[in-house]
């Protein structure tokens, strides 16, 4: 794979890391209106790029390289015995709907999820500005995977949809049916959808196998890691 990049490139600060808390984090910045579409995007997608809003970023960390892009082989996924289970739950308990504008009610579900969720991290306590700068994308088409419980929302996936992949942004649920594995109810739901609009990849974000937060997304068979510029088998 060329992975050269023949865009202008910005280098933040170094800060502690949110996920390792001994290291130090730097993120290589995207600096060019070129990015900010989808074809290009996607791209830079392939060479370990990643969004937040508006912002394209790959990490560039000065002593630390334990972000391992992941992203799942979505026309060959294969769900473990667990996942099966987990997906006939879904089926006999949940409903899913899918919207392409964001909804007043989301960030009533994600500030219940941060408050219960993530109290102890840069996210709390959770403010609408700041959702909106994280979550939402004013150059991407994006699909806002929901669950249902009846007539009650418990669970909403933020879906960047791209010419041949998807890509996981942010999931968020009710804590009162955490127990059911809803994280990865809506990862399967992601995948779901990529089959069915014969999208190649679903692109999950860093795995981070020394981060209990962020190592669960080897689970979601076959998948490829992004290392030393090049994507691998897994």
């Amino acid at each position: 794979m060329n992975t050269k990049i023949p865009i202008r490139l910005g280098l933040s600060q170094p800060l502690p890391c949110s996920y390792l808390p001994e290291q130090n984090e730097q993120l290589l910045v995207a600096m060019d209106e070129i990015c900010f579409n989808p074809i290009y995007f996607e791209q830079l997608l392939a060479m370990g790029f990643r969004r937040s809003g508006d912002q394209v970023y790959r990490p560039h960390c000065p002593s630390c390289q334990k972000c391992k892009p992941l992203r799942v082989l979505c026309s060959l996924f294969s769900p473990s015995k667990s996942q099966k289970r987990k997906i006939n739950y879904a089926k006999n308990h949940y409903q899913v709907k899918y919207s392409h504008i964001v909804k007043d009610e989301y960030f009533t579900l994600y500030d219940r999820y941060i408050r219960v969720r993530h109290n102890d991290g840069s996210m709390y306590p959770p403010d609408k500005k700041q959702y909106e700068s994280f979550l939402l994308c004013s150059w991407l088409p994006i699909t806002y995977i929901e669950l249902w419980c009846e007539d009650k929302l418990i669970a909403v996936a933020v879906t960047d949809q791209l010419p041949n992949a998807m890509s996981a942004i942010y999931t968020f649920f009710d804590p009162e049916h955490q127990q059911a594995g809803l994280g990865a109810i809506m990862i399967m739901e992601q995948i779901k959808l990529c089959q069915q609009m014969s999208k190649a990849y679903l692109y999950l974000g860093f795995q981070i196998d020394e981060c209990a937060k962020m190592n669960y997304k080897n689970q979601y068979k076959p998948h490829q890691i992004f290392t030393f510029d090049h994507w691998q088998d897994n």
